[in-house]
């Protein structure tokens, strides 16, 4: 991984450190307000156990997304840019070639 962490430079390390930290938030965020609506409205323990299981394929969901790994940050980058968790225009300072291949990679 040496390697791969060399070709961030420090500040591109800060950045991508600092994009990641927010996505996550921002998609936590939005998960407990789903959960506090969905929560507030169970009527019977079916429903109960409905909110469970979509607890935990969330957490498991959220788990593998956000492992922060240089190997596999411009996918990452990706996916979150395609689910709207992020937006290009944050990454702005990374280096242009980077930035083409998150680019590239929001389309698949």
């Amino acid at each position: 991984m040496q390697h791969i962490k060399d070709n961030w430079t420090v500040t591109e390390q800060e950045i991508a450190q600092e994009m990641f930290n927010r996505a996550h938030k921002r998609e936590s965020e939005s998960l407990i307000k789903d959960v506090r609506e969905k929560a507030s409205a169970i009527a019977n323990l079916d429903e109960l156990w409905q909110l469970h299981d979509h607890l935990s394929a969330k957490r498991h969901e959220l788990e593998g997304k956000y492992e922060y790994d240089y190997t596999s940050l411009l996918f990452v980058f990706a996916e979150l840019i395609r689910d709207g968790w992020l937006h290009l225009d944050e990454l702005q300072q990374l280096d242009r070639g980077k930035l083409a291949k998150i680019t590239a990679l929001t389309k698949f």
